[in-house]
C-alpha cells in the first residue's frame, strides 16, 4: 500500500494525519507513507519526529481582503500545484488523504485529476473552505461531527461518512485509578482539569483566578495548565493563594493521557482533537471556544457538544470569573448532573474513529 498524507498549519490538522499513518503501518507494516506539507508549518517539526518522510511544497492561504499580498500568494499556489504534481506522479500512491490546511488543496487536486482515490478528513463541525471545495472532486469525505454534513455542498452529500476524530491510543488506554496514582492525587477528591489549548488562553486564565480560590477553599483537586507564556504572570496573580499537593498550576501538561483520565470535569477550548479526547473518555466539560478562529469553527464545535448534553459552552465574550465559577460549582456539587453529562459525553465520543477511518481507506483502495 502506497499512501500520501497531507495536512498542515496546526496540530489539529497534523495529529489526525499521524494517527492515520500509525494505524496504516500497524495493519500494513510494509506500507509506504509519504507526508506532503510546507517548510514553515508545524508539520515540518512533528512529522519527522514520528519517523515519516516529509516532502515540502510552496503554498500559502489567502487573506480575506484583496491586496498585493494575495497576488503573491496566487503565484505561490501555482508553484505549489506544479510541485505537488511532480510528487504525486513520482510516488504513484494508491490513495491520497488530506486532513486539512491549505497544503492539502493542491495535493488532492492533482491526485483527483489523475483518477487516484482521494479522501478528505474534516475535523471540525464547520468545514474549512479548502475541504468544502475538495469535497466535490474527492472519492470520500470523512467527518467528525454529524451536524457538519449540512454545511457541505449538495453535490458532496453522497460521499460523506461520519467517522469521528482519531484519538491517540495512550489516551484510550489510560485508567482513572492508575492515573491518580501516577499523578499522586487523592483518589477521593473531585479533580478539575483545565487547559486553554497548547499555547494557553489569557481569557481562560483570567476567568480561572476566582475558581481556583474557590477550589482551594473547598479542597478540590485541580490541574491547570496556563500556557508557558502566561505562567509567570498567572502565578504572580495568585501568589496569596496557598495550594496543597493536589492543586497544581503548571505551564504545560505533558502527560495529557493521565491528566484526562484522572479528571472528573474538563475546562478548555473547543479544538476538535481536544473534544474528541474528552468525549472518548466520557468526561463532562465546560467548553470555551476561542474567538476569531477560521470560520468560527470552535464555536460550532462547542455548540455541537453542548447540544448533546455532554458539556456547557461559554463564549469568550460572555466569559467572566463569576460565570465560570458558578457553572463549575453547579456541576461539581450535583452528582446527577455530573453523571448525566458523563453519560452524554461517552455517547458523543467516537473511540472507534481510527478503525472506521481505516475501513474507509481500505474500501476506497479496493474499489
Amino acid at each position: 500500500m502506497r499512501v500520501i498524507l497531507s495536512g498542515g498549519g496546526t496540530g489539529g490538522h497534523v495529529y489526525p494525519a499521524i494517527a492515520i499513518a500509525n494505524k496504516i503501518k500497524s495493519e500494513n507494516p510494509d506500507a509506504e507513507i509519504l507526508f506532503v506539507g510546507t517548510k514553515n508549518g508545524i508539520e515540518s517539526e512533528i512529522v519527522p519526529k514520528y519517523g515519516y518522510k516529509l516532502e515540502t511544497v510552496t503554498v500559502q492561504g489567502f487573506k480575506r481582503k484583496i491586496d498585493f499580498e494575495n497576488v503573491k500568494r496566487v503565484f505561490k499556489l501555482l508553484k505549489g500545484l506544479g510541485q505537488t504534481k511532480k510528487i504525486v506522479k513520482k510516488f504513484k500512491p494508491d490513495v491520497v488523504i488530506g486532513t486539512g490546511g491549505y497544503v492539502s488543496g493542491p495535493v488532492l487536486f492533482n491526485a483527483s485529476t489523475r483518477k487516484i482515490p482521494c479522501i478528505v478528513h474534516e475535523q471540525n463541525s464547520f468545514p474549512g473552505v479548502t475541504n468544502k471545495i475538495l469535497s466535490k472532486t474527492v472519492t470520500k469525505v470523512l467527518t467528525s461531527f454529524e451536524d457538519s454534513h449540512a454545511r457541505f455542498p449538495e453535490a458532496s452529500q453522497s460521499k460523506l461518512v461520519f467517522t469521528g476524530n482519531p484519538v491517540r491510543q495512550e489516551i484510550l488506554d489510560a485508567d482513572k485509578c492508575e492515573a491518580r496514582k501516577k499523578l499522586g492525587i487523592d483518589e477521593n477528591k473531585k479533580l478539575v482539569l483545565c487547559y486553554g489549548g497548547s499555547g494557553g488562553s489569557k481569557t481562560i486564565n483570567k476567568a480561572m483566578e476566582k475558581a481556583i480560590k474557590h477550589m482551594v477553599d473547598e479542597d478540590i483537586a485541580f490541574i491547570f495548565a496556563t500556557g508557558k507564556r502566561f505562567y509567570d504572570e498567572f502565578m504572580e496573580n495568585i501568589k496569596d493563594i496557598k495550594l496543597n499537593k493536589d492543586q497544581r498550576v503548571i505551564p504545560y501538561l505533558e502527560d495529557m493521557a493521565n491528566g484526562l483520565a484522572a479528571s472528573d470535569i474538563v475546562i478548555g477550548s473547543a479544538g476538535a482533537i481536544s473534544l474528541a479526547e474528552i468525549t472518548a473518555l466520557g468526561k463532562p466539560s465546560i467548553i470555551i471556544p476561542k474567538a476569531y478562529t477560521a470560520e468560527n469553527h470552535q464555536e460550532y464545535n462547542a455548540k455541537s457538544i453542548e447540544s448533546k448534553g455532554a458539556g456547557v459552552a461559554i463564549l469568550e465574550k460572555d466569559l467572566t470569573p463569576e460565570r465560570l465559577d458558578k457553572v463549575l460549582f453547579k456541576i461539581l456539587k450535583d452528582e446527577k448532573i455530573l453523571s448525566d453529562m458523563s453519560a452524554a459525553s461517552k455517547k458523543a465520543g467516537r473511540p472507534e474513529a481510527i478503525n472506521l477511518i481505516y475501513d474507509e481507506i481500505e474500501s476506497v483502495i479496493e474499489k
